[in-house]
């Protein structure tokens, strides 16, 4: 469900001009299991498939090749972000948070979970971020309901 821009904080996002931010195509499969490889995440093939098939793959490409991808995961309400990764040659040039940008436009809330290292980026971005256990969550567009089980182990 498109989130109503006038509800929600924009996810700000500038790509270089010759990036391309689009839902992904079953061509685009390959590259996008490339992309993921390439970052260390893992996801099957048919995963991957089923979820380009769904149109809940977001890719970022350059001339027709991809350069950065965004997997998720559909649920009763927005989204969970299974999935975002960017070649390492293009990394740190917002392609990653024109990702979550495309994503955000499409589902709310938008949530993903995350190391601790990408903390800053995913707050960077809006999302209301909390510790659990060894990582972390984060929402978007959407306020969170206190965590009972998460409260008592601080």
């Amino acid at each position: 469900m498109p989130a109503d821009a006038a509800d929600e904080p924009a996810v700000d996002a500038n790509p270089p001009a010759e990036v391309t931010v689009r839902p992904a195509t079953a061509r685009d499969h390959l590259g996008v299991m490339r992309v993921l490889d390439g970052a260390n995440l893992e996801l099957g093939a048919d995963t991957a498939e089923r979820r380009i098939a769904g149109g809940t793959v977001v890719v970022a490409d350059v001339d027709n090749r991809v350069v950065g991808a965004l997997v998720a995961v559909p649920r009763e309400r927005g989204a969970h972000v299974e999935a975002v990764a960017v070649r390492r040659r293009r990394r740190a040039q917002g392609i990653g948070s024109a990702l979550i940008a495309h994503a955000a436009s499409e589902w709310r809330p938008l949530t993903a979970a995350f190391d601790r290292s990408v903390e800053p980026f995913y707050e960077s971005l809006g999302f209301d971020c909390e510790r659990r256990g060894d990582r972390y969550r984060g929402v978007l567009g959407e306020t969170r309901e206190p965590d009972e089980r998460f409260e008592a182990a601080e």
